[in-house]
């Protein structure tokens, strides 16, 4: 007969082990639209992705690209300094969204054209995500915000 406290091990691992085996079988379940990567413009580029993947592009907006149609329709370029990628996106844009500025948007790369579902907004002119900043570093392209102000 084994002792109780090594059939309360037993039941603790195996109890451990059926919450691991839900937690895989729950993320195995989750859509892929769940699984989003982000991609500086160069990589978009270098190896574009299938039409029917949701990812990330983040980068700069290139001076002199943002048209707009009568509508919601707009279009622009976003460069992270190595390569531009066209952008459309259709709705509202986020009050701080204009040439020079750092965006981020989710969407698709079809037929050389990022589409994109949702153009996320900055918290503020001088905030950048990380993966804008990092890529743009790669690039060498990556100017401090505020380099130029005078400290008091």
């Amino acid at each position: 007969m084994k002792s109780l406290k090594k059939t309360r091990r037993i039941q603790v691992i195996g109890l451990a082990g059926a919450c691991v085996a839900a937690i895989l079988f729950i993320l195995a379940m989750l859509p892929e639209e769940s699984f989003q990567f982000f991609r500086s413009p160069s990589e978009v580029a270098e190896a574009p992705p299938p039409p029917n993947e949701l990812f990330r592009i983040g980068g700069l907006i290139v001076e002199g690209s943002i048209v707009s149609d009568a509508g919601e329709t707009v279009r622009f370029e976003v460069t992270d300094g190595g390569a531009v990628i066209p952008v459309v996106y259709t709705g509202i844009l986020p009050d701080l969204f204009g040439e020079g500025q750092g965006m981020v948007g989710q969407g698709r790369y079809v037929n050389g054209t990022f589409e994109a579902v949702e153009i996320l907004a900055r918290h503020d002119e001088t905030y950048m995500p990380k993966e804008v900043i990092e890529a743009l570093k790669a690039q060498g392209n990556y100017v401090e915000p505020n380099a130029g102000a005078a400290t008091n």
